[in-house]
């Protein structure tokens, strides 16, 4: 990406060089300069409020009930991720600070959950169902309040920042639906990753997961 970035530059700075508008590429590269430092201090003042919002409700336990009340919709989406394992814990808040448009608090809980599901399956290089599977929710990310672009248009002068709000939930709900439909369509029909583990919950490990080989050569007890 380095790389690509790097030559883009120096393609339009070479152009410019050779069409007599290098001043125009350094006023312009000036200018954005500043725009730049503009939106990061408007972003910053977001994040900021959000977030400090999302840490009163964390203090007061209002995430941690919303997690525990998601325990339901995990299990219809990740049925091979166990209730009330770490993975589910961060997965649940995750998904609730993506719904209040928290994509800050969200970023740690997500990578969190990833490497929980991966110590869970041991898998040591390959995304087992459950990881692919959160990460289409994850994408699809229904949101009530998208903070990101209502900073955005404050920043850019928007009459009505806040108008985005009803559009966005329509457009997140659609693919949130899309994902879930798929999810499931992949879990009915056996979509398997070849690499897939299948778990148990027991009491072999602190989260109550077993390992019990790949399936689907794995043996019944453990299916």
């Amino acid at each position: 990406m380095n790389y690509l970035w790097g030559g883009m530059i120096l393609v339009g700075v070479v152009y410019a060089a050779m069409t007599g508008n290098l001043g125009a590429v350094t006023d312009q590269a000036l200018a954005s300069a500043k725009e730049a430092v503009s939106l990061c201090l408007t972003m910053t003042g977001a994040m900021a409020f959000w977030v400090g919002l999302m840490k009163i409700a964390e203090k007061g336990g209002m995430v941690n009930r919303a997690a525990s009340a998601m325990g339901p919709i995990l299990r219809f989406l990740f049925p091979s991720v166990p209730e009330n394992s770490t993975a589910a814990r961060y997965m649940a808040t995750n998904m609730v600070s993506n719904f209040l448009g928290l994509g800050w608090a969200a970023t740690p809980a997500g990578i969190s959950a990833m490497k929980e599901l991966k110590r869970l399956q041991k898998m040591s290089n390959q995304a087992t169902d459950a990881m692919c599977d959160f990460l289409i929710i994850n994408i699809s990310s229904l949101q009530l309040i998208p903070v990101n672009i209502i900073a955005y248009r404050s920043q850019y002068g928007a009459v009505s920042p806040a108008a985005i709000v009803g559009p966005a939930i329509i457009a997140t709900s659609i693919s949130t639906l899309a994902a879930v439909i798929f999810i499931k369509l992949r879990q009915a029909f056996g979509w398997k990753n070849e690499f897939d583990s299948v778990l148990i919950r027991g009491s072999h490990s602190d989260s109550g997961i077993a390992h019990c080989g790949k399936w689907p050569d794995a043996p019944a007890a453990c299916i």
